[in-house]
């Protein structure tokens, strides 16, 4: 497979410690570490802003231990800080450091984004019918393509359209990568961030398949889908002359031997996970 982007790493099967080449109680501690921090996060998220000093008093830390984790959080993006108001405070020295978290670090606590998409694509469904649906899933993926199409257009084979297709859904969140196959190209979208609400509404899969159709200019083949419960979402891109991207690609893909019929199936090997439609 050729990697386009940065799909996300496999997870460590089996003793976690031992794969890193720790010792069981060096993976103990790391994970008593996170728990920790994880506690560290959420007094964050429920009090903050919040000083140290405050945080150690609440979780009865040491405050050596609880900046120590505080480092971390802001290192990774999970947290800021921010000076305390000069108001109220008595003495001399630096006024005291607050720590909040940043979207990254609330993130960790999830969100209800899914189920507040699933709820408003319900309420267009029963207010203005389904065609609706439709056209807010075509209109979504027009603009997420809208920044690639000039990149696409000027790439000529369908195994180069199909790699610059995959850096460019990396880049919106997808982890994208492409391999070869007898036939042609498969496009491997190894994260989906909206499979939970394609699962209710496949509109948005179906809307997805057409683009990628229209930008790579030839008829594209849906696999296998993360809403699906697949492994990953996988589109067979044949191997074709391409047609004009701007064109009518609907109804027949060119090969060389010339256009399938619509309706005809085209055999290419499946991912682990997928499945022939």
């Amino acid at each position: 497979m050729k990697n386009v982007g940065t799909p996300p790493p496999a997870p460590v099967v089996g003793n976690a410690a031992a794969a890193e080449g720790q010792s069981p109680q060096h993976g103990a501690a790391a994970h008593g570490d996170g728990r920790t921090r994880h506690t560290v996060a959420r007094l964050l998220l429920e009090r903050g802003p919040i000083t140290a000093a405050a945080v150690a008093d609440e979780l009865g830390l040491s405050p050596t231990a609880v900046r120590r984790h505080l480092d971390v959080l802001v290192a990774e993006g999970e947290a800021y800080t921010r000076e305390a108001s000069s108001r109220g405070r008595r003495g001399r020295g630096r006024p005291a450091k607050l720590f909040l978290l940043t979207e990254v670090g609330r993130a960790r606590f999830g969100h209800a984004y899914d189920d507040l998409a699933v709820a408003a694509l319900r309420f267009i469904a029963e207010h203005e019918g389904e065609q609706a649906v439709r056209e807010f899933a075509d209109r979504r993926m027009a603009a997420l393509v809208a920044n690639h199409r000039e990149v696409l257009a000027a790439t000529a084979s369908p195994a180069e359209r199909a790699e610059v297709l995959a850096d460019a859904l990396t880049r919106e969140g997808y982890a994208a990568s492409t391999r070869s196959v007898a036939s042609g190209e498969q496009l491997c979208q190894h994260h989906c961030p909206v499979a939970h609400v394609a699962a209710d509404f496949p509109q948005l899969c179906e809307a997805e398949t057409a683009a990628f159709a229209e930008v790579l200019g030839t008829h594209v083949q849906r696999l296998a889908t993360i809403a699906n419960g697949d492994a990953a979402c996988t589109t067979h891109v044949p191997t074709a002359r391409l047609a004009d991207p701007g064109g009518d690609t609907r109804g027949s893909a060119q090969t060389p031997a010339g256009p399938l019929p619509k309706g005809q199936q085209i055999t290419a090997p499946i991912p682990d996970g997928g499945e022939s439609v």
